[in-house]
């Protein structure tokens, strides 16, 4: 998975095999996003970084209208509750081609889909920033934020599936001691959590030299 360690994208397949089952059940909604990439639930597909402007979604679920495109850099930089150490470091990769992940879904029962950025770093796609939006009298509201690297934002079912890689002193970025997956369900005016699995991962195993990354 994007945003995550080598042994983050292991553990969703062998350590949390309850939430891979739900992904096989769910419905898609697939989208690019401005420098967006991978293969999720309700999510993007496509290359490693897609030139700002040119999403084409492609929608098989509810709401049922094709997704409007959307300036998520431009949603990220403009709202005052992101870090300023996330839109410092928001910049494009190449030419004009951000690390972005943008996911279309229904998470909070609105007429619109809500939106689920993934912020990253460009030289390893290292999780920085997930934040979800409601659309709200035809402007974007921040509904929700996780700024702990590294970490990911997935829609599943209705649901918003956080995954967040923790880190003990020492470890290499690849190699975290733990994980946790946290579901959270909206619940009127905001996200309550709903389940939340604890991963711990053994330290015999080797890895890079690189340390772990910095919260914002």
């Amino acid at each position: 998975m994007r945003g995550l360690g080598v042994r983050g994208r292991a553990a969703l397949k062998a350590g949390s095999s309850a939430l891979a089952g739900l992904a096989a059940l769910g419905l898609f909604v697939t989208a690019c996003a401005t420098g967006g990439t991978g293969a999720r639930d309700e999510g993007p597909a496509g290359s490693d970084a897609v030139a700002k402007g040119s999403i084409k979604p492609v929608v098989s679920g509810s709401p049922s209208r094709t997704p409007e495109r959307v300036d998520a850099v431009g949603i990220v930089k403009g709202d005052p509750s992101v870090s300023a150490a996330v839109k410092r470091d928001l910049k494009p990769c190449v030419a004009d081609e951000y690390p972005v992940d943008v996911s279309y879904g229904n998470l909070t029962g609105g007429p619109a889909n809500d939106i689920v950025i993934n912020v990253m770093t460009c030289a390893d796609a290292v999780g920085v920033g997930s934040y979800v939006y409601r659309e709200e009298n035809g402007r974007y509201q921040n509904v929700f934020k996780a700024e702990e690297p590294p970490v990911y934002a997935e829609i599943d079912r209705g649901d918003l599936v956080i995954t967040q890689q923790l880190y003990a002193k020492g470890d290499p970025v690849s190699y975290p001691s733990s994980e946790e997956v946290i579901t959270y369900g909206w619940s009127v005016t905001r996200f309550v959590e709903r389940s939340r699995i604890h991963n711990d991962y053994s330290n015999a195993v080797g890895g890079s030299n690189s340390p772990a990354p910095d919260a914002n």
